[in-house]
């Protein structure tokens, strides 16, 4: 209400500043509220592919360079009763796919005890020597609890499951997505015809694009 003479009172006036600074708060709050959500969505992985992970020489490696390809990620170790039969088969399928379209991307773990010991970048010219192996190698990681290696926790939390031991393998497709996961034992010919499966889809796709 306006006093005598169409002068506003004091209480009308402090009000209106009051509801302005109200106002102006409300809409830097909101602003920062949205700001933040779009920071988060931008740096929030959405696939494997998204992450940076160190080689076995401690360089930073963005996985980045093998979207498009098929890509049979594993926890491997040097000092294990399952190590002779999958590094040699492991070893045969990179071979035989080639690295076109597909490769094996070898995580040397040491969660579980003393199965993988010494430093990554000998434990990748161990294999090298032993099974010539020719696959990436990258830094050795820890695969569960709060020390998780992010992209390694990103395979695990897509199936649900933790590796109970070495040599676990997960399949993850051009888009950087799991597609299947197989536990340490589980025979090797259903491994490659699922990878080759695979594979076969990348090239199809590249010939109807031609």
């Amino acid at each position: 209400m306006e006093a005598l003479g169409g002068y506003r009172t004091k209480s009308s006036t402090w009000k209106e500043r009051t509801l302005k600074i109200l106002l102006s708060l409300a809409v830097c709050i909101g602003g920062l509220y949205l700001v933040q959500n779009k920071l988060v969505r931008k740096t929030k992985p959405k696939d494997f592919y998204t992450f940076d992970v160190l080689d076995a020489k401690g360089r930073t490696v963005s996985l980045e360079k093998y979207r498009g390809k098929v890509s049979l990620v594993v926890n491997v170790a040097s000092h294990c009763e399952l190590t002779e039969k999958n590094y040699r088969a492991l070893q045969e399928l990179h071979r035989e796919l080639g690295t076109s379209h597909f490769n094996v991307l070898a995580f040397p773990c040491s969660h579980f005890g003393k199965t993988e010991q010494g430093e990554s970048r000998d434990i990748e010219a161990w294999t090298k020597s032993v099974y010539g192996t020719t696959f990436p190698f990258f830094s050795k990681i820890k695969i569960m609890g709060s020390e998780a290696n992010p992209a390694f926790k990103f395979l695990t939390d897509s199936v649900q499951k933790v590796p109970k031991w070495n040599f676990w393998k997960f399949l993850v497709d051009p888009d950087g997505h799991v597609v299947k996961y197989w536990k340490s034992e589980e025979p090797f010919d259903q491994i490659r015809q699922e990878v080759a499966a695979q594979v076969r889809q990348i090239i199809l796709k590249k010939r109807q694009e031609l």
